[in-house]
């Protein structure tokens, strides 16, 4: 097989072949026809979210099931799947007893902890693999399966409120607008200064107001959602948020949080993160997704271009999310 691989941090991803690795009882082999590139990947790249190198990245995979292992009944050959972030759970810590493998003790991470989807095939557990509805082609659906999921449980965690802000307007922002929008609420897009195109692009997609990152919206917000890794968005948006609302950190990783006076807190506002997600966050968005006729915005990039690919996303130049697609 061919995958691009990361064999030290900071250093570009290099072009590698492989075998093509055999499933084990409850895995699926699977071969990639699209794998989306995530803010994560640069993190790792970077060293800020440590991973097993060398590795293969890519946690947002689509691909096509060619083999399944002795205990696998969920999947056959030929069904089309979708693997994300979180690729196992130990199922017996205190957290997975409690509904809570996202926070499993010992879990597994797909292009993280073990190989991920910048490749021809990759490996994955079957138990956590998703059915990838039919009106995503697979490029469209890449995304949906971080940048979608994580958006989503950030966007839940935020609670009923009306008037949700985004703060960077990335993959998981344009994808999570649109559900936003579709459920009536009130969208706000806070992008980069001076980024007119991103702004014009949320307000393309539904959002009622679209402003810098440092600007204030015109009216209280009950929830705001932090995509941008950036710490000192954290007190720009307390700022914006009406009393009893939330904060919902969204990122893996994220700068610093720098100090901020009480007040900006005080009157009962909270600030809380996300972390991975559950098969429970899966099965719910996609079903979600597919009543909203989510569309991702997406640039495909040939899978010996990851690395342009990840300079792209690095410097916002991107409108959505970046697609790597194997050739065939």
């Amino acid at each position: 097989m061919e995958a691009m691989e990361l064999g030290a941090i900071g250093a570009p991803l290099e072009p590698v072949t492989r075998a093509v690795p055999r499933p084990g009882t409850r895995e699926l082999l699977i071969r990639v026809t699209a794998c989306g590139v995530c803010r994560t990947d640069l993190h790792i790249v970077d060293g800020e979210v440590r991973a097993h190198l060398p590795i293969i990245p890519g946690h947002e995979i689509v691909g096509v099931v060619e083999q399944v292992g002795a205990d696998v009944h969920t999947f056959r050959p030929g069904d089309r799947v979708g693997v994300p972030w979180l690729g196992h759970s130990c199922g017996i810590c205190d957290y997975c007893r409690a509904g809570q493998e996202n926070l499993c003790d010992t879990p597994v991470f797909t292009g993280c902890t073990r190989d991920g989807g910048y490749a021809t095939h990759a490996v994955a557990d079957a138990e956590y693999c998703f059915s990838i509805p039919d009106c995503f082609s697979d490029g469209e659906a890449a995304p949906l399966l971080c940048a979608g999921l994580i958006g989503w449980r950030a966007l839940r965690a935020a609670g009923e409120g009306k008037r949700i802000g985004l703060y960077g307007f990335g993959a998981a922002a344009h994808i999570i607008a649109q559900i936003a929008v579709w459920q009536g609420r009130d969208v706000f897009a806070f992008t980069r200064p001076k980024d007119r195109h991103g702004q014009d692009f949320a307000r393309s997609l539904g959002c009622i107001w679209a402003g810098a990152s440092d600007d204030l919206p015109p009216v209280r917000l009950d929830a705001a959602i932090v995509f941008a890794p950036v710490g000192a968005l954290v007190p720009q948006a307390l700022q914006a948020i009406r009393k009893g609302g939330s904060v919902i950190c969204a990122g893996i990783h994220m700068s610093d949080i720098p100090q901020f006076p009480y007040q900006d807190l005080w009157g009962e506002r909270s600030i809380r993160s996300i972390a991975n997600l559950t098969r429970e966050d899966g099965e719910s968005f996609f079903a979600n997704a597919q009543q909203a006729q989510v569309k991702t915005r997406t640039t495909s990039f040939p899978l010996r271009q990851a690395n342009a690919a990840l300079a792209a996303l690095r410097a916002g130049a991107l409108d959505g999310a970046a697609v790597l697609i194997p050739q065939p």
